[in-house]
């Protein structure tokens, strides 16, 4: 194994030790997470409330060295409520930028569904560029800028869907689920004790493993994960599959491709491996696809789901040896 991709398998698995101080369980939730991480995209988040979806990503930064800053969205919240604008300083007779809470690195987007499409908008060009244009003067982001935006499964009464544009941009769609008995158990208990997630990061018992300028070098790491000619067909066959479905109005674009295989990469370094198999490619495709697709309505009634087309479409393309 390439020593570059040892080093880095064993930075994930610190990290991972690490987030297990404050998150319990997630173990999937977390990995996926990692891989929007260190392939320097974006990750849509769902699960109920209560589900530790901000703790995630707070526990993320402080564990990978990063600015954390939380955005709530809401109806009433204006484009330049995320951006920033310009206010007029009198003591120097002059215009000073105020910057906003998208300047920094790890940027939770909490109810993003909450906020109207100009608002929802406002990100697009910070998560494609990492640039924001403020009053013609256009501002970089910080190289590791990265969006959870989370939305809520369950509660869609006020809410405005993102648009498909928006949804492309994201790398994966993260669910977080209910935890297991035992681990419900386990956090019951933590909660009345010292030991408490919340108490826990607060009081730096979790350590921080990386710097922002590690991370940019772990990144350029991932390039030495082999990916073999017959895995990007096994690829883009899913992707043109996901177009020829019947049940499928819109099928996943080529970006769809690319997340898919950056994820994929990301997946197997993750699992100690410098080279992608099949089973990477599998493990990542929903998580990649699901928010990209869009079902017929008849197929919708009928009680079909995304994830089941996706699991359709993998049992179907010829997986190569």
């Amino acid at each position: 194994m390439e020593s570059g991709v040892e080093e880095l398998t064993e930075v994930l698995a610190r990290t991972r030790e690490e987030v297990a101080k404050v998150i319990i369980g997630q173990e999937r939730p977390v990995t996926e997470a990692l891989i929007a991480i260190f392939t320097n995209h974006h990750a849509l988040v769902e699960g109920v409330p209560g589900i530790a979806k901000t703790l995630l990503v707070r526990t993320l930064a402080h564990v990978l060295g990063c600015e954390f800053a939380r955005i709530q969205f809401t109806p009433d919240l204006m484009p330049s409520d995320i951006t920033g604008t310009n206010v007029f300083d009198f003591s120097r007779n002059e215009f000073r930028l105020m910057k906003g809470p998208v300047f920094t690195t790890f940027l939770l987007a909490d109810e993003i569904n909450r906020a109207p499409a100009k608002t929802q908008a406002a990100l697009l060009q910070a998560m494609q560029e990492r640039l924001v244009t403020i009053d013609c003067e256009t501002i970089s982001l910080p190289a590791n800028f990265t969006v959870f935006a989370t939305q809520n499964p369950i509660e869609y009464e006020g809410t405005y869907p993102l648009p498909e544009a928006q949804k492309d941009r994201f790398m994966l769609k993260i669910r977080m689920d209910c935890p297991e008995r035992e681990e419900e158990l386990s956090l019951a208990g933590r909660m009345l004790g010292e030991d408490a997630p919340e108490r826990t990061l607060a009081a730096g018992a979790v350590r921080c493993v990386l710097t922002g300028e590690q991370l940019i070098r772990f990144r350029q790491v991932l390039e030495k994960v082999l990916v073999r000619p017959e895995l990007l067909a096994y690829v883009v066959d899913i992707i043109r599959a996901t177009r020829a479905r019947e049940s499928v109005l819109v099928g996943a674009g080529p970006r769809a491709t690319q997340a898919l295989l950056l994820a994929a990469r990301a997946h197997a370094a993750l699992h100690g491996r410098d080279y992608v198999s099949p089973d990477d490619v599998k493990r990542l495709a929903v998580p990649a696809l699901e928010h990209r697709l869009i079902l017929r309505p008849e197929y919708e009634i009928e009680g079909h789901t995304v994830t089941e087309i996706v699991e359709g479409i993998l049992q179907d393309v010829a997986v190569p040896r």
